[in-house]
């Protein structure tokens, strides 16, 4: 009910309800660009231009659903439109995960390797099955929700899922084994 609120003063001019909207969704909104593409300077930008975009044309459009589906729809679309822009100019794409910080210094490399080895995984899945990883674990949305914003079948976005937790797996389970 907030986001309805903010959005109906949004429309009317209301800088706070932007602010507000910005201030609720952007670590989601960065947590997902993030997993997508390993980048955390690219994932801010992205993170920014949609956020823009949004401010910029949300009165000329409406929202159903929730806003937080919304918003991070719209960062995986721009996620995919970055990384098709990059394929044509042959950007290659640098890892910079950032790890979990931990109390103790043995923890923290802990952390940042754990982080390290999950993103270069992350990066080795077909970015559909990456997609639906992050928009599931990291973003905590329903498949069914995931299905609806993609605009794929249920079964597509479980069965990408379910391929994509098997290729971490092996892949993980390759690493530990070497």
């Amino acid at each position: 009910m907030e986001d309805a609120i903010l959005i109906w003063r949004l429309k009317r001019g209301d800088i706070e309800a932007l602010s507000r909207i910005y201030e609720k969704y952007e670590s989601d909104m960065l947590a997902a660009a993030v997993h997508l593409l390993g980048d955390t300077h690219a994932a801010k930008d992205i993170v920014h231009d949609v956020f823009v975009k949004f401010a910029l044309f949300v009165h000329k459009r409406s929202i159903y659903g929730s806003l937080q589906s919304f918003l991070i729809t719209s960062v995986v679309n721009a996620v995919r439109d970055w990384m098709r822009h990059c394929q044509r100019v042959r950007t290659t794409l640098e890892d910079c995960p950032e790890a979990a910080v931990a109390d103790d210094p043995a923890g923290h490399i802990i952390a940042d390797e754990t982080a390290r080895k999950l993103s270069e995984a992350m990066g080795q899945l077909p970015y559909e099955q990456r997609e639906v990883i992050t928009l599931h674990i990291q973003c905590g949305m329903r498949f069914k929700t995931i299905a609806r914003h993609l605009a794929i079948s249920l079964n597509t976005v479980q069965s990408r899922y379910r391929y994509g937790l098997q290729k971490l797996r092996s892949l993980l389970n390759s690493e530990v084994e070497s």
